[in-house]
């Protein structure tokens, strides 16, 4: 059996740190192995080890909350031996990048554990969609993660002016978040992306056809992940990956690459939807009412600058729909909190029959 003392220069290309190594502790008593998980498929997972990468059952530590299943980025406690072998434990997360799940029950599904830098790719060779750009920012930044948004495919964009206004776009609506253009293609962009990602753990985000594929084999320096075409029709991928790996960088750093998400449903990401929209919120600070809706209140700050050109109604478009949508998540799991907003709807609704009458009294 390969003693954990052997995991600080085995594991530490995969982030083990000494603070790992404190949490591993009770676990290295009992025998066990310190392992990062680069991939689960139902139900199992591939582990690496101070002895390499070691194939893992994880049913003992698969609870009913979707939350806490083993997950790619997890730092786990595996049995040396055994026949299946099992994951009996996972360290506390540092991080985790959840969403909703398509399903009618309000559960979160975990997509990546322990990252520093969520990667949002957005391919240029389709219009841009600043309002899903905004949604994958709302999740990373609830995760604990630092996001960059990286505008794939650039090369599909030869003018400099064009693509300059492309950047400024996407910048207006990631404050706080850098904006780079790459294309994986030819090179270009790789190095401030690489640099950037050359510390910590990375994971990978963006649809079908972001190109993200092509963008970890040039991260990784050898093709390593499979990459087909995007349909001519919509620039829509084929899922080309199916699975969440985690892939060690020659530079440094690790990464995490995701399979294309159609839907990104938000999980209880106030928080995150927040620091997306942080010129709304400051903005509301200076409305009459703390709780202004930012509709039909009197002295609404939000709306003052909506009307003088300030505040980009699509960004208040956006943030209302993400807010809202939020708010129904949460309060599928919270009967106090669907009462509450039960009882706002009502009060609105009575100021909005009251300010109705107003008027058609003075139209009397």
């Amino acid at each position: 059996m390969t003693s954990s003392s052997a995991a600080p220069s085995a594991l530490t290309p995969y982030g083990w740190d000494a603070a790992w190594a404190d949490a591993f502790t009770p676990y290295e008593a009992e025998g066990l192995l310190p392992g990062r998980v680069i991939r689960v498929d139902r139900g199992q997972c591939d582990v690496v080890t101070p002895g390499g990468v070691l194939r893992a059952d994880t049913a003992f530590v698969t609870p009913h909350d979707p939350l806490r299943v083993v997950c790619t980025g997890d730092w786990v406690a595996v049995e040396p031996g055994g026949n299946p072998r099992y994951v009996r434990a996972y360290l506390p997360r540092r991080t985790s990048f959840v969403r909703s799940t398509s399903s009618k029950r309000s559960e979160g599904q975990i997509l990546a554990a322990n990252v520093d830098h969520a990667v949002i790719a957005v391919s240029l060779a389709v219009e841009l969609d600043l309002g899903r750009v905004e949604r994958f920012l709302a999740l990373a930044w609830e995760s604990g993660a630092q996001p960059v948004v990286v505008l794939t495919k650039a090369d599909l964009v030869p003018d400099p002016v064009t693509l300059s206004h492309l950047v400024q776009d996407v910048g207006t609506s990631a404050p706080g978040v850098p904006v780079l253009t790459v294309s994986a293609l030819h090179g270009d962009g790789l190095d401030t992306l690489v640099a950037l990602v050359g510390s910590g753990t990375s994971v990978l985000l963006g649809q079908s056809g972001a190109g993200k594929s092509t963008l970890a084999n040039a991260l990784v320096g050898e093709d390593v992940m499979d990459v087909r075409a995007a349909r001519d029709v919509d620039g829509k991928g084929r899922h080309t990956t199916t699975t969440r790996n985690l892939l060690a960088l020659p530079s440094g750093g690790v990464l995490i690459d995701t399979p294309g998400l159609r839907g990104v449903g938000l999980f209880d990401a106030g928080d995150g939807v927040g620091q997306v929209f942080s010129e709304i919120e400051e903005l509301a600070e200076r409305c009459r009412f703390h709780d202004c809706s930012h509709e039909s209140e009197p002295g609404c700050a939000v709306r003052t600058a909506v009307e003088d050109g300030e505040l980009p109604v699509r960004r208040l478009e956006s943030y209302r729909k993400l807010m809202r949508e939020n708010q129904w998540i949460v309060a599928k799991t919270d009967a106090r909190l669907r009462a509450e907003i039960k009882k706002d709807w009502k009060r609105k609704g009575a100021q909005g029959r009251a300010a109705m009458e107003a008027k058609r009294g003075r139209w009397s």
